[in-house]
C-alpha cells in the first residue's frame, strides 16, 4: 500500500513515498522510522516545521505488553524522498490539503492581513486576533519563537514591553527569510540574525530605554516556507511587583493594555501557562474569565511540561477554569537547541515520558498548536466576516454621510448669507422642539437635552423647596412669635381691636425667610437654557468655526441680560408680598374659618388645667399649649387668630411664587426662541465682518473634509476586500 505527500511546487521539490508493510508476523512488533535523506525540510498543511527524523512504537495487534517490551521494532513504516517524476499510484493527500487550504483558508487570512494593513481597526471595526497573555515567565515568549522558528528578547523580569503584533506568514517563494519591524510611521527590515536586537531597539524608542511600558504597538512581520499562517499579539507579562525602574502602578497598567486587548468579542486568548503554576489562582485565567466567562474563545498552551510533569495529565483533563478551546501541552526550547532539534525532543518526551505520554497526542506539541491556532483563526475570521461587513458599510455610510452635510466652498458674500441663515433656521427649529414643543427627536438619547422635561423638573423641585408648611409649626413654642408681636404693637385704644399692622409684620418675617428661593431658581432655569443654547448652536454651526465664537458670545450675553431681567421680576414678586396681604382665592375664607372652629376648643384648654396639654388643629397637627395658660385669655385668643390667618394666606404666596415665576420663564423662552436669539447673532455678526470670514475656510473644517475623504477610501477598498472573499466562506463550511 503506497501513499504520496507532494511538497510545495518549488523548483528541485520532492515527492514522499510511504512505502508500509501490510504483512507482519503476529510475533513482531509495529513501527513508524522516518527519515529525510538529503532534504533540509518538507512542509505539510497545518504542520509547518521541518520534517525530521523519528520513531514511533505502534501497538501490535494480539501481542501482550510484556512480551512487546522485550523485541525491538523490525518493521517499519520507510520513508524515502525521490526525484519529481518517479511513478506513484496513490494520489497525493498532502497536495489535496495544500489545494484546499490555498484555495479556501489563506485568502480569508490574506483578506484580514489586508484590511489590518489598511488600519481599519482605525475606524473601530475590530478583527479577529490572537492575543498572548501570560504571567511573568510562563514561557509566552518560548511558545512564539518555536511558532515562528526565531529569537525573541530575553532577559529578567518583562522581556514584552509593548504590545508585539507578529504577523507570521508562509511565503512559499521565499528562498531566505524575510522580516521587518513596522512602527512610528517607519519600516525597519532584519534578519533572523539581528531580529533581537532590532525588537530591543524599537522597544527602547517606543518605551523608553528604562523598564517601563508602553501601549503603543510594534509589529513584527515574518515571512518564510516553515511558518504557520497566524497574526498574533503578544503582550507584557502579568507581574504585581514592580522592580526598580517601573513605575508603581505597573499591574494597573499592564492590566489595562490586556483588558484593552482581549475584550472585542472577535479577539482569541491564547492563555500561556506554566505547568507548575495552579490554573485556577493565574492572573492571566482570572483576566480572561473577566472578558470570556465560559472560556469560548479561550485556547490554553502549557508550557514547561518536562519541569513539573506530575498531575499535568489530571489538571488537563479536569479544565476547572473552563478552557472552552482546550488544552496543548508544549515543551520549551532548552539552552543551545535548534528549532528542529527542540521539535524532535518534544515528541520524544511526550512518546516516552512515563507521565506525559499519557497525554492524548492531539493536545500535545508545537505542530498540534500551530495546526489548532490556524484552524481556529480561519473559523473566527469566517464567524465574524459578516459582522465585520455590516460594520464597514454602516461607518462607510456615516462618513459619506457627514461629507455631504459639509458646507460647499463659499464664493461670495450672498453665499455666505444663504449658508448663515440656514445656520440659523436650523438652530431655531432645533430650540424650539427642545424648549417649546418638547420634540427631542434630534437628542433622542441624551436626556439633558429634553428641555421643557428638564425646566419642569427643575420648577417641581423649586415648589418642593418652597417651605408650605413653614407658618404651621414654627420653631419655638405655639404662638410665642405672634404674641411677641402682638405685645409690641399694643396701642391706647379699644382691647379688642386687631392691629393691621401685626399681620403685616408676620408676614414680612416669612416672606423674608424664603425670598432667595425664587431668584435661585430663575438662575438654574437660565442657567440651563444657556447650555442648551450653546451645544446646540455649536452643532449647526460645526462647519463655520470662524463663527463660533461670535455668535457664542451673542447667545452668552443675550441670556445673561433676560437672566438679569428674570431676578428682577422674581424680586418684584417678593416685594409685593412684602408690601400687602390680599388675595381673591375662595380657600382662603374656607382654609381659616375650618382652622377657627378650634378655637374654642383651645380656649377651653387654657382655662381648664386639668385636661390635657395637647391641642390637635388637625391640618396644622398637634401642639402643646400649656405654656399659655399663664397668658391673658384676650391675649392668647388674639394671637390664635392672627396664626390662622397667616396659615390660610401662606397657601396662595406659596401658588404666586410659583406660578408667576413659572409663567415668566415660559414666556421669556419662547421669546429667546423666536425673536431676540436671532436678531442678537445677526447684529453680532453683520457688526464684526462675519460674512467676509464665512468665505475662508477654517483649517478644522479643511482637515475634518480631508480626514473624511480619507476614511471613505479606506473603508471602500476594506468594502472590496471583503466582497472579494465572501462568496468563499460556504465553502470553507464545506
Amino acid at each position: 500500500m503506497f501513499g504520496k505527500a507532494r511538497g510545495e511546487d518549488l523548483p528541485g521539490s520532492m515527492y514522499l513515498l510511504v512505502a508500509l508493510a501490510c504483512c507482519v508476523p503476529a510475533d513482531q512488533e509495529w513501527g513508524l522510522h522516518a527519515k529525510a535523506q538529503g532534504f533540509c525540510g518538507l512542509y505539510l498543511p497545518f504542520l509547518p516545521f521541518p520534517f525530521m527524523t523519528m520513531h514511533i512504537p505502534l501497538p501490535a495487534p494480539g501481542i501482550p505488553q510484556s512480551q512487546k517490551e522485550k523485541q525491538g521494532p523490525k518493521n517499519i513504516i520507510e520513508v524515502r524522498l525521490v526525484e519529481p517524476g518517479s511513478k506513484s499510484k496513490s494520489n497525493s493527500k498532502g497536495a489535496a490539503l495544500a489545494s484546499s487550504y490555498d484555495a479556501q483558508i489563506r485568502p480569508l487570512l490574506d483578506a484580514v492581513d489586508r484590511l489590518r494593513n489598511l488600519k481599519v481597526m482605525q475606524e473601530g471595526i475590530q478583527l479577529p486576533t490572537i492575543v498572548v497573555v501570560g504571567d511573568q515567565s510562563s514561557g509566552k515568549s518560548s511558545v512564539l519563537e518555536s511558532l515562528a522558528g526565531i529569537n525573541l528578547p530575553r532577559g529578567q523580569g518583562i522581556c514584552t514591553r509593548v504590545p508585539l503584533i507578529m504577523r507570521l506568514k508562509r511565503d512559499k517563494f521565499a528562498v531566505n527569510p524575510q522580516m521587518h519591524l513596522e512602527y512610528q510611521n517607519k519600516i525597519i527590515h532584519t534578519t533572523e540574525s539581528g531580529i533581537t536586537a532590532a525588537i530591543s531597539k524599537a522597544t527602547n524608542e517606543i518605551a523608553g530605554s528604562g523598564k517601563a511600558i508602553s501601549n503603543t504597538p510594534l509589529t513584527l512581520v515574518v515571512k518564510k516556507t516553515d511558518v504557520p499562517d497566524l497574526t498574533m499579539v503578544d503582550l507584557p507579562g502579568i507581574t504585581r511587583v514592580p522592580v526598580k525602574g517601573q513605575p508603581e502602578n505597573i499591574y494597573e497598567q499592564i492590566s489595562g493594555i490586556i483588558k484593552e486587548y482581549i475584550s472585542p468579542k472577535e479577539s482569541i486568548i491564547l492563555n500561556v501557562l506554566s505547568a507548575a503554576a495552579d490554573f485556577t489562582i493565574c492572573e492571566s485565567i482570572q483576566m480572561s474569565r473577566q472578558v470570556d466567562r465560559n472560556g469560548e474563545r479561550t485556547l490554553a498552551v502549557v508550557t514547561k511540561v518536562d519541569m513539573a510533569p506530575v498531575g499535568l495529565h489530571e489538571k488537563v483533563m479536569a479544565d476547572d477554569v473552563k478552557i472552552g478551546l482546550g488544552y496543548v501541552c508544549v515543551r520549551n526550547r532548552v539552552g543551545d537547541e535548534t528549532y528542529d532539534e527542540a521539535r524532535v525532543e518534544e515528541t520524544k518526551l511526550f512518546e516516552t515520558h512515563p507521565l506525559l505520554s499519557k497525554i492524548d497526542k492531539s493536545i500535545v506539541g508545537i505542530p498540534v498548536l500551530a495546526q489548532k491556532l490556524m484552524q481556529i483563526q480561519a473559523a473566527s475570521i469566517s464567524k465574524c466576516l459578516p459582522d465585520i461587513v455590516k460594520k464597514i458599510n454602516d461607518k462607510l455610510s456615516f462618513n459619506v454621510h457627514e461629507l455631504d452635510n459639509m458646507p460647499s466652498n463659499l464664493s461670495n458674500v450672498a453665499d455666505a448669507m444663504r449658508a448663515f441663515m440656514k445656520v440659523l433656521s436650523c438652530m431655531k427649529e432645533t430650540l424650539k422642539k427642545i424648549l417649546i414643543q418638547r420634540e427631542y427627536d434630534e437628542y433622542p438619547d441624551e436626556f439633558n437635552m429634553h428641555g421643557v422635561a428638564r425646566i419642569v423638573e427643575m420648577l417641581t423641585q423649586y415648589s418642593k423647596e418652597l417651605p408650605v408648611n413653614q407658618v404651621m409649626i414654627s420653631e419655638g413654642e405655639f404662638l410665642m412669635e405672634e404674641i411677641k408681636i402682638l405685645e409690641e404693637a399694643k396701642a391706647i385704644g379699644l382691647p379688642n381691636f386687631f392691629p393691621e399692622s401685626t399681620f403685616k409684620t408676620l408676614l414680612k418675617r416669612k416672606i423674608d425667610e424664603i425670598s432667595h428661593f425664587p431668584t435661585e431658581f430663575v438662575k438654574k432655569v437660565w442657567n440651563y437654557i444657556e447650555d442648551v443654547v450653546i451645544k446646540v448652536l455649536v452643532r449647526h454651526s460645526d462647519n463655520y468655526p470662524q463663527l463660533q465664537s461670535s455668535m457664542t458670545r451673542a447667545a452668552q450675553n443675550l441670556i445673561e441680560k433676560m437672566k438679569k431681567q428674570s431676578c428682577q421680576v422674581v424680586q418684584g414678586l417678593i416685594d409685593m408680598e412684602r408690601v400687602g396681604a390680599y388675595t381673591s382665592n375662595p380657600d382662603y375664607m374656607v382654609i381659616w374659618c375650618s382652622l377657627m372652629e378650634k378655637q374654642d376648643h383651645f380656649l377651653d384648654l387654657l382655662h381648664d388645667h386639668s385636661k390635657s396639654s395637647i391641642l390637635d388643629l388637625g391640618r396644622v397637627g398637634k401642639v402643646k399649649v400649656d405654656h399659655l395658660r399663664q397668658q391673658q385669655k384676650e391675649m392668647a385668643e388674639k394671637a390664635f387668630n392672627l396664626r390662622m390667618r397667616m396659615i390660610a394666606y401662606w397657601k396662595s404666596v406659596i401658588l404666586r411664587l410659583v406660578d408667576g415665576p413659572a409663567l415668566h420663564i415660559i414666556y421669556n423662552i419662547q421669546k429667546l426662541v423666536e425673536t431676540e436669539l436671532d436678531n442678537e447673532i445677526v447684529d453680532e455678526i453683520a457688526g464684526h465682518s462675519g460674512l467676509e470670514r464665512m468665505l475662508e475656510e477654517s483649517p478644522s473644517v479643511a482637515g475634518k473634509r480631508d480626514r473624511l475623504h480619507k476614511s471613505i477610501e479606506l473603508l471602500k477598498e476594506s468594502k472590496q476586500v471583503v466582497a472579494r472573499i465572501m462568496d468563499r466562506i460556504p465553502l470553507l463550511d464545506d
